[in-house]
């Protein structure tokens, strides 16, 4: 015998739940708080920022030894860094005493994550550098973010810039034909 597809077997309270848009925007909203509570709890502490912190920023220092990468490359290691440590025997020791006087390491508390800012005379505002939530911490930071040496402007009291290199009077060529559209200048008045 043949049976009709009109029969239809009836949803229960919770399945016509499930199915609706607005117990789908319910059930996105509680996941969301629970995801937020467990982010909160989770938040690494101080001590911890700070210990992973030093650690990603000597990897940092570490990577680019010998090569300097792009932003690309950047991220990339910044990523492998949350689940290595640096090995602090190959890092060069007057980089080392570098970052320990000219750089500053400061600690923001947010209510469901943590972030770490270095201040130097390169960024005197702070730079973020880490950012940790989940119990874990993500490095951020970049090899220009750091101060690790200062060199000398000049000389004595009274005595020249020191300049490196020769600077030659070579002529740079003549100017390119200047069409209406470029810049004329400040309007004056």
């Amino acid at each position: 015998m043949y049976r009709s597809d009109n029969f239809k077997k009836k949803e229960t309270m919770s399945q016509a739940f499930y199915h609706s848009c607005l117990g789908k925007i319910i059930i996105l909203t509680v996941f969301t708080i629970v995801l937020l509570l467990v982010a909160m709890i989770t938040k690494p502490s101080k001590k911890t920022m700070i210990a992973e912190t030093t650690d990603g920023i000597l990897e940092c220092i570490e990577n680019n030894d010998s090569i300097k990468g792009d932003k690309i490359d950047d991220y990339m290691s910044n990523l492998a860094h949350v689940f290595t440590t640096a090995d602090t025997t190959k890092i060069n020791k007057d980089l080392l005493a570098g970052l320990k006087k000219y750089n500053r390491m400061d600690i923001h508390t947010h209510t469901f994550f943590r972030t770490a800012y270095i201040h130097n005379n390169l960024h005197p505002q702070g730079v973020r550098v880490a950012w940790g939530a989940f119990g874990l911490v993500f490095p951020t930071v970049t090899y220009s973010d750091l101060l690790l040496y200062i060199g000398k402007m000049h000389g004595d009291f009274n005595k020249a810039n020191i300049r490196r290199g020769n600077i030659d009077n070579f002529d740079l060529g003549k100017n390119p034909y200047i069409k209406e559209f470029h810049y004329k200048g400040d309007p004056e008045n």
